[in-house]
């Protein structure tokens, strides 16, 4: 009898690796980040240790390089069947994933061992923070309680940025963002000159749309992505993670009076995690449910953390 489509199995589309697994996959790729290094590159409250470097991140860094290299064959097996020559277009990736989960913490170490690489040594790396609307934007149209959201962002920006350094614009300015006032920082950018690798990090850029039923289609920024990794953890562990983190910054940025959050630095601690909690319920945790995880099995790579922090399982896309 012939089977039917819906009785053929669906070949998995992931391959799921343990923490020693993955380690091996390393091979004789070197340490470049000294402990030292690493004190630079930790976000706030993210205790990523030499050891997570060399097993987490050193086989990713080894997988990325092999990865940049094949991408930029394709280009040249194109220009060479077009006849045409002209400079490799850059390699770009994305990292996703929920506030407070550590997204910022594997961008910068990725940034820092992927430039060691002999055949990539400019990488830069731009958080779509930047591209937030201002706060004054916000508050006209009532998203501040949205902030984070996609349509927080100014998207037509965002993707405009990213096609331009896919394209070899000389010299592509990104808008920057100041956690300390919260909002963007009028007449400063961050200036990308045409590098080897550009890792594009923030909450939603895996996030696409409904298709439209006629006219051309949006251009979503993952469109550009040659790579992309979802960092992933339990909600309820981030949700602990979320509250550490502003238990610390409490004591830390929000004694800065020019903090946006200025106010919350003199609440009791019993205070604080209550505020912590509420401002996660209402506002984080519904946008990783909403917008967030639902992009997540659009990854090539998904890092799955455990309670420590430490990446616990990997998932690499085959299909």
């Amino acid at each position: 009898m012939t089977q039917s489509r819906t009785d053929l199995i669906t070949p998995a589309r992931y391959v799921e690796l343990t923490r020693a697994e993955w380690a091996r996959l390393r091979e004789a790729t070197p340490l470049t980040l000294s402990a030292r290094d690493l004190d630079r590159l930790r976000g706030v409250n993210d205790p990523v240790s030499v050891d997570e470097v060399a097993q987490i991140y050193l086989p990713l860094s080894r997988l990325l390089n092999l990865r940049v290299a094949a991408t930029q064959e394709l280009h040249a097996a194109t220009a060479r069947f077009l006849g045409t020559g002209g400079s490799r277009p850059p390699f770009i990736m994305g990292i996703a994933g929920s506030v407070a989960v550590g997204k910022s913490t594997t961008a910068r170490v990725l940034r820092a061992l992927l430039a060691h690489w002999p055949d990539h040594p400019r990488v830069d790396l731009v958080t779509t923070d930047g591209f937030l609307l201002p706060n004054a934007v916000l508050e006209e149209r009532g998203l501040m309680r949205r902030k984070g959201f996609p349509e927080s962002y100014d998207l037509r920006t965002l993707v405009q940025f990213v096609a331009d350094v896919k394209a070899g614009v000389a010299e592509v300015k990104a808008p920057v963002y100041s956690h300390t006032r919260y909002d963007i920082v009028e007449g400063e950018w961050q200036v990308v000159r045409q590098p080897d690798i550009l890792i594009l990090e923030g909450l939603n850029v895996l996030q696409t749309g409904p298709l439209r039923p006629a006219g051309p289609q949006r251009v979503f920024v993952s469109d550009f992505f040659d790579f992309s990794v979802y960092v992933d953890a339990d909600v309820n562990e981030i949700e602990k993670w979320y509250v550490e983190r502003f238990m610390t910054l409490r004591k830390t940025i929000f004694r800065d009076p020019a903090s946006y959050f200025h106010h919350y630095a003199e609440l009791s601690d019993e205070e604080a995690r209550k505020v912590a909690r509420g401002i996660w319920r209402s506002i984080n945790l519904l946008n990783l449910r909403e917008n967030i995880l639902p992009t997540r099995e659009r990854a090539n790579l998904i890092l799955d953390k455990g309670t420590d922090h430490a990446v616990q399982r990997i998932r690499l896309r085959v299909l």
